[in-house]
């Protein structure tokens, strides 16, 4: 089980945010989503919003930090990546 974060450096809705991905699986990113604390509702496309608030928790529980290219590099590879404007599989 791989789960990445990238650093909160993304601002929106007065806060600061990190996106959370899976290299295996949906079903994987979502039970980790979820015990960690994220509603369903942060779920968009291929990632978790996660508000920095949360990071901490995140990288205690696993998810290893990288850089935002890195992890869309590895979304990607793991064929996982879901572009806007691109339905779900």
């Amino acid at each position: 089980m791989t789960l990445y974060i990238d650093p909160p450096t993304w601002p929106g809705h007065g806060r600061m945010w990190s996106h959370l991905v899976s290299d295996v699986s949906y079903e994987e990113l979502h039970a980790f989503a979820e015990s960690i604390g994220c509603p369903a509702k942060a779920f968009e496309r291929d990632h978790y919003d996660v508000p920095s608030h949360r990071y901490a928790s995140a990288v205690g529980a696993g998810a290893v930090e990288v850089g935002s290219k890195e992890l869309v590099r590895r979304l990607t590879a793991a064929g996982l990546r879901r572009p806007k404007g691109r339905p779900a599989a």
